[in-house]
């Protein structure tokens, strides 16, 4: 199939690779000009495990292509997906949808033929109706129909999670536009992965409602880990009895500083918002979101505690910058909080991370940033581990007594104790034991 995907994000860059991965003809397009001719120079402007070698191989085998020129790029097409973001409006909370629009208007100038527009961004309930007013009045005449199809890929694993999904969720109007959809995805109906369709509303929905299920699970598991700390339990004993009941499951409840990223905060806060528009509240993920943002202050206060109250004059060297392991990305990760909090009570910051400094030293100030992890340490009072890379997983405690003025560490990822302990000499803290 001719498939053309508008925005060179997360979301489009990752979709429209692996799309062309199973052999569709896909082009990218972004108004972006710069990122465009990077992209067409082999640079990613993203960092995702296996991405870089899967762009190159189906650009070089003639599949994938980078283009600012919608107009050509809709020349031959057969279904055009809308991947551009959707960030909270600065303030308010709500997802603004002023980039998904402005792309639908767009691609109703160039629809002349039957045509299948697909919002692959996430959006609340009801834009799918919206983007189809919205083509429709720009030209009446256009065929085409729009579909819902979220995205469901993890940062760090968007690759396999493409590849081998748990489900692809479609949201249809036409059993014309199920035909587009089954065809598109046929590579992955041969292997009997799950394709529901839904209405549009059921489909915008879904992907909300499963963000929110998540964030719900780490934070339940995060009050937990408080209690444990209280009563001389153990998080880990908790979650791995809770986890393997089936009606609860093990992913996502790992206790640690409160999740972040591009879609957790964003989607709680956009459902919150879209269940007032409709008269309703939801008390449980309000609740989630209160307790994730109070989450960040309390990490900042162990260390602080460990520290006899004050970290006035100290210095913390931290491991690991961005709001989970495996990727660049520094959106509302729980560093962001951790680290100025620490700096006004007089701290100072040497970080590493090993991909995420660029990114970091955008939106954190007064940080001095180190290319070796144990660099950090030198002549360091405190250790702080804030992301669970696996390089962070075997340290060498010798080299680390060594460095440090003294000893002490704050893993707020539970990397180490049970049955990975630090050496006698290291003052450890954990999460919920």
């Amino acid at each position: 199939m001719r498939v053309v995907v508008i925005g060179t994000g997360y979301v489009g860059l990752v979709s429209g690779t692996c799309f062309s991965e199973f052999g569709h003809q896909v082009v990218c397009v972004d108004k972006d000009s710069d990122k465009i001719t990077s992209l067409n120079n082999g640079e990613i402007p993203i960092y995702e495990p296996g991405l870089d070698t899967l762009i190159a191989r189906n650009v070089a085998a003639g599949r994938l292509e980078f283009v600012t020129d919608l107009a050509a790029a809709m020349k031959t097409a057969e279904i055009v997906f809308i991947a551009v973001g959707t960030p909270s409006r600065r303030g308010e909370g709500q997802a603004d949808l002023q980039y998904v629009f402005a792309a639908a208007e767009e691609v109703a100038d160039y629809i002349d033929r039957y045509m299948v527009v697909v919002t692959k961004s996430t959006v609340p309930v009801g834009t799918g109706e919206k983007v189809n007013e919205r083509i429709a009045n720009k030209n009446p005449k256009a065929d085409f129909d729009v579909v819902s199809n979220p995205e469901f890929l993890r940062e760090g694993a968007a690759i396999d999670d493409f590849m081998h999904p748990d489900r692809i969720v479609v949201g249809v109007k036409s059993d014309r536009a199920k035909v587009v959809m089954k065809e598109l995805y046929r590579p992955l109906y041969l292997n009997e992965t799950p394709i529901l369709f839904t209405t549009l509303e059921s489909s915008e929905l879904i992907k909300y409602a499963s963000n929110a299920f998540l964030a719900t699970k780490i934070g339940f598991i995060n009050e937990m880990a408080d209690l444990c700390e209280h009563v001389g339990a153990d998080v880990q004993d908790v979650a791995k009895g809770m986890g393997l009941d089936g009606r609860i499951g093990s992913k996502f409840l790992n206790a640690g500083p409160g999740y972040g990223g591009s879609c957790f905060p964003k989607d709680t806060i956009a459902l919150l918002h879209t269940t007032e528009e409709f008269g309703g509240t939801n008390r449980i993920v309000k609740a989630v979101v209160e307790s994730n943002n109070y989450r960040k202050s309390v990490m900042a206060d162990k260390v602080i505690n460990l520290c006899n109250g004050s970290v006035e004059g100290l210095k913390i060297a931290v491991l690991g910058l961005t709001f989970k392991p495996n990727t660049d990305d520094m959106r509302d990760s729980p560093a962001l909080d951790i680290i100025p909090i620490l700096q006004k009570g007089g701290a100072n910051i040497c970080a590493y991370d090993p991909e995420g400094m660029e990114e970091a030293a955008k939106l954190l100030n007064k940080i001095k940033y180190v290319t070796n992890m144990y660099d950090t340490m030198d002549d360091a009072d405190v250790l702080l581990i804030i992301t669970e890379w696996n390089q962070f997983r075997a340290l060498n405690f010798e080299e680390v007594k060594k460095r440090m003025n003294t000893a002490r560490l704050v893993d707020l990822r539970n990397i180490y104790g049970r049955n990975n302990p630090v050496p006698i000499g290291v003052d450890y803290v954990g999460i919920g034991r």
